[in-house]
């Protein structure tokens, strides 16, 4: 069906602070008045907003409503056009920073689907990135990435038609069958890589439990009638294995550029130990089954680790049996609904969560493959979605909007001085812990309002009592006691790098933090006595636009990144000797603000993500974007 409206944006960037001039098209057949525009963007107004044409009518962080001037109609092929003039959040610098959805509320009260089209920019020619990735050059003909450490090979062939595994061990057998349901999950059109017997046309392949190599090292040695893996541990079979796969599917898809080795030798082991990648599941949700592919992703690029951002304002995405009002109504969005629409979604409801047996599920498929899933629920700030749903966790002597977060939500962190706010904590742990084998849970901890509570009577109050300062000594008092709670179910606690504001929470058990503003603040919280693991998001934020032109989508408050820079940022920075054993390893993060569709989340994550996965497997020196760039041509997208 065709769209009915069309809204269309056009900046216009003029000094001091430009303006929007936003257009909606009556595409219909039939004329509206006394109709309300909504739309969701990024670049967000004040309340002091000026309006020319239309009167403003409110803003909740990225949901805006405008109403066109009284006794207008819009007659169909018509069009409303208004001028919006403010100081905005930010200067755009990309299609995308304007409208990303929108609707209409028609005079009877029902709604209308509007198009929503990419904000153009008046005045200068916008352009694409052009090509981000060249077709690059292979030293030798192999399909793998991230590229092993040390390999050897110098003579080719066309791939044996399939790896005769011969091996009776139940543990072996396990990860080869794995490794061939992952081969297939994710190369719908190519055969198993590996038989469970002596197939015709097949090649021995020997699997060897060693002693002497590391948890995730193998061994494979090449010759023309047989192979052999060595591996010490499970996840080192499963590595030598998706090796082995990545070469035999490389050379049967692309036969022209890739071959199968009959000598040499792969010496391997990776990089960093923690090597990861967040997956915000909170502004958009992905359906269940997507995720799971992403998993696929993962250990198909070796990544160990899935951090899976589970709460922010947007919505409460596990379910909580002793809460089912977290999902119920923290996880639904619209026009109908406590929460209104956000970043992409429309009028109707937005209602998305995974069950605990979803996440079982998904656990044990990571479990398979080496993938271990940690879970984030953010707090105590962006909590919008929690407080939403739980009014009785706010504060009833608390000014309304007395503070905004970053993002434009008034009042989202949740209130330390309550008590019942740590009943609702202990639940969610006790849950949380139950569900995930992490022995890691992510706390979030990141961007709260200086201002944060300084409101409220019940902080006033704890505040006294504890002899606390200010907003960051309030988190860290929360946060410590948080993590007691956490250290009750055998686990540790994970968190952004301003868990370390206001004095911080306790070093000691391995706290890990994430570094994401710059390298240097890794340095710091690894001087502080932190475990750190670098997500810089310079180069790291996949959310970031790949190029500055303004047809390129993404964000850009930290810059962009193209994918060579990606390929070639050390994350690590100047980490001295001496701390580095307090570096664990490198992660991606996959903020979903602008990841609106599949496609946008393919151009936006791909190469990027196997570019961090190669980063935090293979040593700087092994490293070649050009060769790199050749792999990546071939890898699986979501």
């Amino acid at each position: 069906m065709s769209a009915q409206f069309r809204l269309e944006a056009i900046w216009r960037d003029h000094e001091p602070n430009g303006s929007l001039v936003v257009i909606l098209t009556n595409l219909s057949d039939k004329a509206i008045s006394n109709f309300r525009l909504a739309y969701t963007a990024l670049l967000r107004v004040s309340k002091d907003v000026v309006v020319e044409n239309g009167s403003f009518v409110r803003r909740f962080a990225n949901f805006h409503e405008f109403d066109p001037e009284q006794g207008f109609t819009l007659n169909p092929g018509e069009q409303w056009k208004f001028e919006v003039k403010d100081t905005f959040n930010f200067r755009p610098k990309h299609r995308n920073d304007g409208p990303k959805s929108a609707y209409l509320t028609l005079e009877d009260g029902s709604f209308a689907h509007v198009e929503a089209g990419d904000m153009a920019l008046e005045g200068r020619e916008s352009k694409t990135a052009g090509i981000l990735v060249p077709e690059g050059e292979l030293e030798l003909p192999l399909a793998l990435c991230p590229w092993p450490n040390n390999i050897t090979a110098g003579d080719f062939a066309a791939p044996p038609v399939v790896m005769c595994v011969t091996s009776t061990d139940a543990a072996e057998v396990a990860a080869v069958n794995n490794v061939n349901a992952l081969s297939n999950r994710l190369f719908t059109d190519l055969p198993n890589p590996f038989a469970l017997f002596d197939a015709e046309g097949g090649r021995k392949l020997n699997l060897n439990k060693v002693n002497g190599l590391g948890k995730e090292a193998y061994e494979i040695s090449f010759a023309a009638d047989e192979i052999s893996l060595n591996y010490a541990h499970e996840a080192g079979l499963i590595y030598g294995l998706i090796s082995l796969a990545q070469i035999i599917d490389g050379a049967k898809s692309a036969e022209d550029k890739f071959q199968f080795p009959t000598s040499g030798k792969i010496e391997d082991a990776p990089r960093y130990s923690w090597r990861g990648s967040h997956l915000d599941v909170s502004r958009q949700f992905y359906p269940f089954e997507r995720v799971k592919r992403f998993v696929d992703i993962l250990a198909w690029n070796k990544l160990n680790t899935m951090h899976w951002h589970l709460s922010d304002d947007e919505g409460w995405r596990v379910e909580i049996k002793g809460y089912p009002e977290l999902t119920d109504v923290g996880a639904k969005r619209g026009a109908n609904e406590k929460m209104p629409a956000q970043l992409g979604s429309s009028f109707e409801t937005d209602h998305g969560f995974y069950s605990q047996d979803e996440i079982k599920e998904l656990i044990k498929q990571g479990q398979a493959l080496n993938v271990e899933i940690m879970p984030e629920l953010d707090i105590p700030g962006h909590c919008t979605a929690v407080l939403t749903a739980l009014p009785d966790l706010v504060d009833p002597d608390e000014p309304k909007a007395s503070y905004h977060s970053i993002q434009g939500y008034p009042n989202n962190a949740i209130n330390p001085g309550l008590p019942q706010t740590y009943k609702f904590i202990e639940t969610v742990i006790e849950e949380v812990s139950e569900l995930f084998p992490s022995k890691y849970i992510h706390v979030g901890g990141d961007e709260v309002d200086e201002n944060s509570w300084m409101e409220s009577p019940a902080v006033e109050k704890l505040m006294n009592e504890e002899r606390l300062n200010g907003t960051m000594q309030v988190q860290a008092h929360f946060l410590g006691k948080v993590q007691n709670i956490i250290k009750k179910k055998g686990k540790i606690v994970g968190g952004w790098d301003e868990v370390s504001h206001g004095g911080g929470i306790d070093r000691e058990g391995g706290t890990l933090l994430f570094a994401w503003q710059k390298p240097e603040v890794g340095i710091e919280l690894a001087q502080q006595g932190y475990d750190v693991v670098m997500t810089p998001g310079q180069a790291y934020y996949l959310d970031m636009a790949q190029s500055e032109e303004w047809q390129e989508p993404g964000a850009s408050w930290a810059g962009t990144s193209s994918p060579q820079n990606t390929y070639e940022y050390e994350a690590a920075g100047e980490f001295p000797d001496d701390l580095k054993s307090r570096l664990k390893g490198v992660q991606a993060c996959i903020w979903s603000e602008h990841l609106i569709s599949r496609d946008l989340f393919n151009h936006m994550v791909f190469p990027r993500l196997n570019a961090i996965a190669e980063a935090g497997w293979t040593e700087a020196k092994n490293k070649s974007w050009l060769r790199f760039a050749a792999q990546s041509h071939h890898l699986p997208r979501l």
